[in-house]
């Protein structure tokens, strides 16, 4: 047949007419807007998607494709959509071209398909998330973690466990401060699950407490500040502490001068003078409260003059568990200081197996110390001993020399760090190494970039860790070479 319009010879359809000039006569694609704005935050680079929910897309891929067509969804219910896709454009443009086909059926039951494209242009515009951090107000939670102590010890075994868990990747913002660390959140539940957390793997009591930020009046909605403080026990590891006489008959009626070899979710103690052991958790701490006699800074260096090892101890009536893994001796010691006098002092002490003559000792001397404390004060002075033995020495910096392995750390702001502190970090890392139990938990990275030089003069005896316990760091380059090197063939 011959077209209505233009006369030219076309098969038959219900219309009569040619393609050409059935297009003149109707668009398909009228109501449909050619050019859209979209809503994206250069911050944490999402896209807006209507009402309120930011959503995370790549370009070109469907996420994108799906966002752009709800924004069309409308404006599409009187045609049908054949294909949708992305025609190429400048990433910095700030346009987004894509192609649609639709069909829909016009006069007399005639069905025309047709293809155009819609622009969609990218406006810059700020989320809410992002609009609180630039507000310098984006915290919804904070989490106040305190230890009233000198020593980081226990901070420093915290923020292993932290890695180890991954707890620190919800965080807005981790600061250290003096006697802490600050969590900010962004979410009260977030804050929560770090207090449960600390709870489990620290003998610690919290707080809560919040505050009223604004209130909607006519919604009935609240908006809070929530603070959580959390205070760990004021005990570390190699702290000399004395019992209250209560406690120390509940735990097995152990002598009340004991010291902690362990913090982990308990704080362990043992007597010096009978090798018994006890856990204190920290429900039971806070019951019957005791504190440090001394810090790390007050202990003394002592050399072993004698050592006699005891093989048979009888203990008394009631008395708890004994360790296993120490060794009771009678030790006869000597300030290294006072090596031009005579003095020696007479100690009982745990470290039996690890202690010969000659060996180097730190310990902390009460015979010569002025101790304020409450407890200590009230026992028979006969009671206490002259000398409490903590922990063999080596030589530093041959341990540091010989170390082949690292640990990760926490990306915080810190106040200022001083001498002190890195000192304190070599302490906790020496701790690893002679305390096996306490880096079960703790993940060990062997060092690639320290080679640690052997010889026979440097075997002192000093604890190390094996090769089996360490892990391998997550690197991103190629096995055959550096980042993004070529392959090696013959």
């Amino acid at each position: 047949i011959l077209c209505c319009t233009c006369g030219i010879p076309i098969p038959p359809n219900p219309a009569n007419m040619c393609v050409a000039c059935l297009r003149t006569q109707v668009d398909i694609s009228e109501g449909i807007p050619k050019q859209v704005t979209v809503h994206f935050c250069k911050q944490c680079e999402r896209y807006l998607q209507p009402p309120a929910t930011w959503m995370q897309c790549a370009l070109e891929s469907r996420e994108l494709l799906a966002l752009c067509l709800k924004k069309l969804k409308s404006s599409m219910t009187k045609v049908r959509l054949i294909d949708a896709g992305f025609l190429w454009t400048e990433p910095h443009s700030k346009r987004i071209k894509m192609k649609l086909t639709i069909q829909k059926e016009v006069m007399n039951g005639a069905i025309l398909q047709q293809v155009f494209v819609v622009e969609f242009v990218v406006q810059y515009q700020m989320c809410d998330d992002c609009h609180r951090v630039e507000a310098k107000d984006f915290w919804k939670a904070v989490v106040q973690v305190r230890q009233k102590t000198v020593h980081k010890k226990t901070f420093y075994y915290l923020e292993q466990l932290i890695l180890k868990h991954k707890l620190h990747q919800n965080a807005l913002n981790i600061k250290e401060i003096h006697e802490g660390i600050d969590f900010y959140y962004g979410s009260k539940q977030h804050a929560q699950k770090m207090v449960d957390f600390l709870q489990c793997t620290v003998p610690c009591r919290s707080k809560t407490s919040q505050r009223l930020i604004s209130h909607d009046i006519h919604s009935n909605t609240y908006n809070y500040k929530s603070t959580f403080s959390v205070e760990i026990v004021p005990v570390c590891k190699d702290n000399v502490v004395c019992l209250s006489p209560r406690l120390a008959q509940s735990l097995g009626n152990m002598g009340q001068v004991c010291v902690c070899v362990r913090v982990t979710s308990t704080i362990h103690l043992i007597d010096p003078r009978t090798l018994q052991i006890a856990e204190v958790d920290g429900n039971t701490y806070w019951r019957n409260p005791f504190s440090s006699l001394c810090n790390p800074r007050q202990l003394e260096e002592f050399i072993v003059m004698d050592i006699d090892i005891i093989r048979d101890q009888k203990l008394g009536a009631g008395a708890g568990m004994r360790s296993n893994k120490h060794t009771l001796a009678d030790v006869w010691v000597q300030k290294t200081s006072e090596m031009d006098t005579s003095q020696q002092y007479h100690c009982r002490t745990f470290l039996g197996h690890l202690l010969n003559i000659g060996d180097l000792v730190m310990g902390f001397d009460f015979a010569n110390s002025n101790i304020n404390d409450e407890f200590l004060n009230q026992m028979n002075p006969h009671h206490v001993p002259d000398v409490v033995l903590i922990k063999k020495s080596y030589d530093r910096s041959r341990r540091v020399k010989r170390r082949n392995w690292k640990l990760q750390e926490m990306a915080r702001d810190r106040e200022g760090m001083d001498t002190d502190d890195e000192r304190q970090y070599q302490d906790f890392l020496e701790d690893l190494e002679e305390d096996e139990a306490l880096r079960k938990n703790v993940n060990i990275y062997r060092d690639a970039s320290k080679i640690p030089v052997e010889s026979d003069t440097d075997d002192d005896g000093a604890p190390r860790i094996s090769l089996m316990e360490m892990l391998e760091e997550l690197s991103l380059n190629d096995a055959t070479g550096g980042e993004g090197a070529d392959m090696m063939t013959d």
